[in-house]
């Protein structure tokens, strides 16, 4: 799989298909390609376990870091990577093409050794307003000259500790700021910070690598940089709640029998007390649940309405499952999205699949339900909601072809692997 030419373009899929089995949750693609970049800041051995080693995303990362000179060894069996930084280029590449959205994580390793960097143009999901505009704050302030160049991005100059005060509250942005700042020459602060359970993992690994980290409540960062290199550490990626709310409203939308294990309960809380609201008994030890129909006590799941934000509520890259959790409710539920009120493209494709069941404007989307899901042919837009029509074609009568699934293989690890482990079978076109 290390082979990016090896991923399909399509998919087909039987529907009436019913998950019946056990399945694991992978680590989680925000930590783990996070942690990936993060390992650039050291020359000595970091050991990434429980990573998502066929994450089209992390491909895309590894694939790129090799160019820089970097050593990895992808172990698939035992799902973690070796990698070996040892020295990093600063020759101009032949390819700066990578579509992802974090390449500008990958621009502390190479100015910690070398005083400049070369970075693709963040690529990534087209769900709204994503510019680097942050990422470029995040450099300059720390003492760097930015230019932007036809094939990528130059940043040239050494790291100095400074006061980093976002505008507003950014994921990305607290990553790039939390990266750079580890190897920076001073103290810095990084102010309006996102801190969720994925950047918790990357302040963990800093910290086990030699980096100098407090944490204040949910928003304050200071950070006493070693103005240098780190340390090498092992380090367990944490487990993906994304995919573990995906396979619990995939049991759900086809009335599967399954046991979901390694679920990172202590980060999905309250996007579960949603579900339970609804209607759903939740059987769960302290790393696994449970998923029958048994669990629907009326039979359908009751309307609601869930407003989608940041964590610890229901994260926007849940909110497509909730709208799949709607069509199984039995009336009228309505989904907000604060944060990324543009992310309702998907809607289109899934309303192909339920006879227009679904109406969306930005910010919201009422689902009427119970729907009847009907195969068609459906396009991919951003990752998950690739992946809520991939689900919806496997609950749907007749065949769904999904075309574009390589949106869904960016998020979820060896996807069409696991699928068959719990009985669902699809066919996989390339083209």
């Amino acid at each position: 799989m290390d082979d990016l030419s090896k991923f399909p373009n399509a998919l087909i899929i039987q529907g009436g298909q019913v998950l019946n089995g056990r399945v694991r949750v992978s680590g989680a693609k925000n930590s783990a390609t996070r942690l990936l970049a993060a390992s650039m800041l050291t020359n000595e051995t970091v050991t990434l376990r429980n990573f998502p080693t066929k994450l089209v995303d992390a491909q895309h990362k590894i694939k790129f870091m090799r160019n820089l000179g970097v050593s990895i060894d992808i172990q698939h069996e035992q799902q973690q990577l070796i990698i070996k930084p040892e020295s990093i280029t600063t020759a101009v590449l032949n390819d700066y093409n990578v579509p992802i959205r974090t390449t500008y994580l990958l621009t502390a390793g190479q100015i910690v050794r070398n005083g400049i960097a070369r970075i693709p143009y963040p690529g990534g999901c087209k769900i709204g307003s994503r510019g680097y505009d942050l990422h470029i704050k995040v450099w300059e302030e720390l003492g760097c000259k930015v230019e932007e160049k036809p094939d990528f991005i130059e940043i040239v100059g050494n790291f100095k500790g400074n006061i980093i005060d976002f505008p507003i509250s950014t994921v990305g942005g607290t990553e790039n700021a939390l990266i750079c700042t580890a190897v920076a020459d001073g103290y810095s602060e990084i102010k309006n910070a996102y801190i969720t359970p994925e950047v918790d993992d990357l302040i963990e690994m800093l910290r086990r690598m030699g980096a100098s980290i407090e944490v204040f409540g949910n928003s304050l960062i200071r950070v006493q940089g070693r103005g240098g290199l780190l340390k090498g550490t092992p380090m367990d990626v944490m487990p993906d709640r994304i995919e573990a709310l995906t396979w619990i409203t995939l049991a759900l939308l086809t009335k599967g029998t399954l046991v979901i294990d390694d679920v990172p309960f202590k980060h999905l809380e309250i996007p579960l007390i949603h579900i339970e609201k609804a209607g759903v008994d939740l059987y769960k030890n302290s790393t696994s649940v449970f998923i029958s129909p048994d669990c629907v006590k009326a039979g359908y799941l009751q309307p609601f309405e869930v407003a989608c934000g940041t964590h610890p509520g229901v994260i926007s890259d849940m909110q497509p499952f909730y709208v799949l959790l709607g069509l199984l409710a039995g009336g009228t539920s309505q989904i907000y999205d604060y944060r990324y009120p543009k992310r309702i493209g998907y809607v289109e494709e899934l309303n192909k699949l339920t006879n227009n069941a679904m109406i969306a404007k930005e910010g919201q989307i009422t689902t009427q339900g119970i729907a009847k899901f009907i195969g068609a042919e459906v396009e991919s837009t951003d990752l998950r909601g690739s992946m809520a029509v991939i689900m919806a074609g496997i609950a749907a009568s007749g065949t769904t072809r999904v075309n574009g699934v390589s949106m869904a293989l960016r998020g979820y690890n060896d996807l069409v692997g696991k699928l068959s482990q719990v009985g669902i079978e699809v066919q996989e076109i390339y083209e």
